[in-house]
């Protein structure tokens, strides 16, 4: 069993920064694939970022130029850098992976990030 522990959500001023972090167990870190999903109150879950073993990264349009993924592998753990934070950024924030050769799928309980104006 997987488990992945994000951290760093809070409350910010639009315009601010966050970076979210998600820690993983597990052997197989470098190999999988690692991602950011969202969910905002009354909106479906969103895929923000992903991030291939190769390092490769896609973004939702809503975010790109704003919000950078990144992995640190001897660390077991993914980031999200956010900048320029806006109100609608204000979501639960996810990690996920596609976890080792099997792809198996893992989900964290989640960080609240609120973007106040």
């Amino acid at each position: 069993q997987v488990q992945l522990v994000e951290s760093g959500g809070g409350l910010v001023q639009v315009g601010g920064s966050l970076r979210l972090s998600c820690a993983a167990s597990g052997s197989s870190f470098s190999i999988s694939i690692m991602a950011w999903y969202r969910q905002a109150p009354g909106k479906q879950r969103e895929l923000v970022a992903t991030i291939t073993s190769g390092r490769s990264t896609n973004y939702a349009d809503s975010v790109k130029g704003r919000f950078t993924i990144s992995r640190d592998n001897a660390k077991n753990t993914v980031y999200l850098q956010m900048n320029s934070l806006k109100p609608e950024d204000t979501a639960v924030y996810y990690c996920n992976t596609e976890w080792g050769i099997a792809r198996r799928k893992y989900w964290g309980q989640g960080t609240q990030v609120t973007v106040s104006s």
